[in-house]
């Protein structure tokens, strides 16, 4: 996530050369794109931390600072 990031609430993956922007409450890709394995892995983590991207994603906005978010295990 960035501070001062447009709409609508997204964050950024990175896999290799590949980038993604990814809405929060959709986890639809808005822009680039990942490998099939990578994109799922992603995926999954956000659909398990939602709440948490959601806090963070008002966070960004509010300049503070953002909170960690655990790995998918």
């Amino acid at each position: 996530m960035y501070y001062n990031d447009h709409v609508p609430p997204h964050f950024h993956a990175k896999y290799a050369e590949f980038k993604a922007e990814i809405d929060i409450n959709t986890l639809e890709v808005l822009n680039g794109d990942l490998p099939k394995r990578a994109k799922a892995l992603v995926l999954e983590w956000a659909d398990e931390h939602r709440e948490e991207l959601k806090n963070n994603w008002e966070l960004a906005r509010a300049k503070d600072e953002l909170k960690n978010i655990e790995p998918l295990k």
